[in-house]
């Protein structure tokens, strides 16, 4: 098999296949997953709860290992991306996280925790203050800079932990659930976030959720359950998307129950 992709997708998976062994048990988390994401993309991987959503995102971060399958950047096959030391190159060059939970260093500042990824790559301080500034004032976050996160609220903790996760400039960000500790007002806020940074930076997104609301913000929506891809979605920027994503996922939560 050839070990070039089509350049079109600044990410892609072929066949990913996770098993989780269990003395004579096998779990299949992932069953042969095909995935593509374009330069300045954002799609949504919707599933329900065991559907394989997270564990799909964990492998294309490196954060996990596939069973079988492989990871393409930029049409270039990842080898041994998931495997230390490639691990940590290839999350530090390709990939930014976001969590539900926030993931932030209670001790530090603000501008502390969004500084730490260039901190850790060691890079001139000047730069450091430089590129912390550029992404403190995109993000809106000047207010607070000197505040720890105990100080802030949910919603602009959040906001840190995406400026931290785009400080280094990745290709691709992933994010898991990103709002799912956030009320309705506050998650809107954060994904109008994210769909700025879209704009605004070309910034190639994926984002996990078992939620409509969030889904309606991508461009395009796959639906996984059981770990397989079992739908797909454009969306169109009708008024209609929500209703026909919410159907399309109410059919995979009978699928659930037969």
């Amino acid at each position: 098999m050839s070990m070039m992709k089509s350049c079109d997708s600044v990410i892609s998976a072929e066949g990913l296949t996770k098993v989780y062994e269990n003395g004579e048990n096998k779990v299949f988390a992932l069953k042969g997953i095909d995935l593509s994401l374009k330069k300045g993309e954002m799609l949504a991987v919707m599933g329900s709860s065991g559907s394989g959503k997270s564990t799909l995102l964990n492998i294309i971060g490196a954060l996990d290992s596939p069973t079988e399958g492989k990871v393409y950047i930029k049409g270039n096959e990842a080898k041994d991306y998931h495997i230390e030391p490639h691990a940590t190159k290839y999350r530090s060059e390709n990939v930014g996280f976001v969590f539900q939970n926030f993931n932030l260093l209670k001790d530090l500042t603000i501008e502390e925790n969004i500084a730490l990824p260039l901190v850790l790559q060691e890079l001139p301080k000047a730069q450091i203050k430089e590129k912390v500034n550029r992404i403190i004032n995109l993000m809106e976050l000047e207010a607070w800079k000197c505040h720890r996160p105990i100080e802030i609220s949910g919603g602009q903790q959040q906001r840190v932990a995406i400026a931290r996760a785009l400080i280094t400039n990745p290709p691709v960000l992933l994010a898991d659930e990103p709002t799912g500790n956030l009320d309705y007002n506050t998650a809107n806020v954060i994904l109008k976030v994210f769909k700025d940074m879209q704009k605004k930076l070309d910034q190639s997104i994926i984002i996990v959720t078992h939620d409509a609301n969030v889904a309606t913000y991508a461009d395009r929506i796959v639906f996984l359950h059981d770990g397989r891809i079992v739908d797909e979605y454009q969306k169109t920027e009708d008024r209609g998307d929500i209703n026909i994503i919410l159907n399309k996922f109410k059919k995979i939560l009978t699928l659930n129950k037969n």
